[in-house]
């Protein structure tokens, strides 16, 4: 059985209450895995996997909120994964810049 994060609460200090796993890409680009329970071993493996398959890295980390509500979503970075070439906070960057514009399209 999956056990929630112990060390993550959720409900952030700000009143948003939608924690969730996500992978950002050396690009910025991000994916989320799940909201309710903590990804498996064998889940990050499988992302790992993936993407080695494409020739990027990226990391597992936690956004804080929705992406497309008001409030810029804090992004905690938990670990690596397939060996990124580029620094965290490059890739932290480059997902703020996408969300940013995601909304300005919008």
């Amino acid at each position: 059985m999956t056990q929630r994060n112990a060390t993550l609460p959720d409900r952030q200090p700000d009143g948003a209450s939608d924690r969730r796993w996500v992978v950002i890409g050396e690009d910025g680009r991000y994916v989320t895995l799940g909201r309710a329970v903590d990804p498996t071993e064998d889940e990050l493996r499988d992302v790992e996997r993936q993407l080695t398959g494409q020739g990027i890295g990226g990391w597992l980390a936690v956004m804080s909120s929705s992406p497309y509500g008001a409030v810029m979503p804090s992004l905690i970075m938990v670990r690596p994964l397939a060996s990124p070439s580029g620094t965290w906070d490059a890739a932290e960057q480059a997902c703020r810049a996408l969300i940013t514009a995601q909304r300005t399209a919008a």
